[in-house]
Order: structure tokens, then sequence, then C-alpha cells
């Protein structure tokens, strides 16, 4: 397995791949690595010549200091962890002087308002930290696909309008939520759980499912006070925001239609550790 932590390290392999006609596929992570990953990882490879993988706790995504203090680095674990799927794999884990240099700081971007919905509204300048490492990344790496998880739907849609609007050469490819047994969405926060809240996290999926079955013959905000309600009566888990939405763009919904596609998302805080979901109504 190959391992770059300098941009000087890995321009070279990158372009070598480029002038040999290579198709990479390239999943970006903040490390912690999980399943969830891996499920991601092993459609690059099997859909590209060359994989690359990412790992780099973004700073300028975190409008919670704390929060990014906490988020775990686990580097060597991550790296055994992807010998388990090859050992072709090419890892680009930089510093984050080798990102910002001595300027740890997000660009400003425009997503034709899809920043300003759901986590865009609890997490100020989040999307900006987050389309500034992206198209960084890509500008070093260079990929024809990038795979990420449905999870983090508002960031999946948000990486496709940076595509769209800086006309970056790469192809988003979705993928879907990977799933713990009992339903939880796989994330590395969800190591942080104690066994407690860890069992009592299962909750948000299920009222997920079952707000997917009253939407077919109840409105949104019937089904959304629904929610609220279950969540007021839960003693361990906190609703920040439950929210059904328009897949396009992210907007509340206030009527159905039959031509657009929905998708309830949450945001529910398990002893101060925050956990986010999502599920396709239609």
């Amino acid at each position: 397995m190959n391992i770059y932590q300098r941009t000087e390290e890995i321009d070279p392999i990158i372009e070598k791949l480029k002038s040999q006609n290579k198709t990479i596929g390239f999943v970006p992570t903040m490390g912690a690595l999980h399943q969830g990953h891996l499920s991601l990882i092993r459609k690059a490879i099997g859909q590209n010549d060359v994989a690359v993988v990412s790992i780099f706790v973004n700073p300028t995504q975190f409008n919670n200091q704390e929060d990014l203090k906490k988020y775990p680095r686990t580097l060597e674990r991550d790296l055994e962890l992807l010998k388990t799927v090859s050992n072709e794999i090419i890892v680009y884990a930089p510093s984050v002087k080798a990102i910002y240099g001595d300027d740890v700081s997000s660009g400003s971007f425009q997503f034709d308002g899809l920043e300003f919905e759901m986590e865009g509204k609890f997490r100020q300048g989040h999307f900006d930290g987050v389309g500034t490492i992206i198209k960084r990344l890509f500008e070093i790496l260079k990929p024809d696909n990038a795979y990420l998880g449905k999870k983090d739907f508002q960031q999946l849609r948000i990486i496709q309008k940076l595509v769209e609007n800086y006309h970056i050469p790469v192809n988003i490819i979705g993928c879907d939520i990977y799933r713990e047994k009992d339903g939880l969405a796989m994330s590395s926060r969800n190591e942080r759980l104690n066994p407690e809240h860890r069992k009592a996290a299962s909750f948000i999926y299920k009222t997920l499912k079952s707000a997917k079955k009253q939407f077919g013959t109840k409105s949104a905000n019937k089904v959304t006070e629904w929610v609220i309600n279950q969540f007021a009566k839960h003693e361990l888990l906190e609703l920040e925001y439950f929210i059904i939405a328009d897949e396009d763009t992210l907007k509340t919904v206030k009527r159905k239609s039959k031509s657009m596609s929905y998708r309830a998302f949450i945001a529910v805080y398990a002893d101060g550790i925050r956990l986010i979901d999502n599920l396709v109504l239609n």
C-alpha cells in the first residue's frame, strides 16, 4: 500500500496515471474508517483502474472546535483496515499545513441555496469548509469518479453543485447508506457512544421508517409533528431537527407532488454526540 502525506509526493503518481489513461476512483474520508467507508472503497476499486483514499480531518468544516478536538484520529488502524480490502489502494493522508499552508481558512462558495438548508442553518460556515477541501482534493488527485455516501445527503448535493458550478471534470457517485444491524447509520461518531446511548440510537432509524409509512397518507407537517413528539418523550435522545424536503432543492416540503422525490432528514444528539440520518420517502 502506498501512503503519501505531501502533495509533491503524490503529484507525479497522479500525473503518471493520467498519462496512462488510467481511471481514478476517489473516496474522500476523515479517517476513523468503518464498513461504510469500505463499501465505498470496494465500489471505487471495482469500477476504476486505481482507487485513491484520502484521510484528512478538515478543520475548516467544524464550527464546533470541541467537536474537532474530539474527532477520532486513528491512522494506523485505518491503514490496517484498508489492507483487508486491497494492498493496491493509494492513500493520501496530508497534514493541515500540506493542504492549507499557513492560512487555515475556507474559501467562499455559493451552492444555489443548498448551503442554507438543514445543516447550513445549524453549522455556520460548514459547507464553505466542505467546498474548500473537496475542491482542493479534486485538484490534487484529479479523479474520474468520486464516491460519497448518502448518509451526508446534503453534502453529496453540495459537492454535485460544486462540480457543476466550477466545471470540475469528475463524476459524483452517491452510494446507499451502510447501516448497523439495528439500523443505525454507520458513522465514525458511533464509536464515541456509551452502551446506553448506542442502544438508544437505533430509535432514530425506527422513527424514520415510521415517518416514511405515515407520509403515504399524512401531510409533511403532520408527520413532522409526530416525530417531534416522539423525541420529546425520549429520555436519552434530543432532536435538533426533522425535515421532509425535496431531494433536488432540499427545500422543506409544503405540498406533496407526485412529480417530486422526497427525503426525510434528521439530526439528533445522544449524550452530546451529534448523529444524522435520512431516508428516501417515495
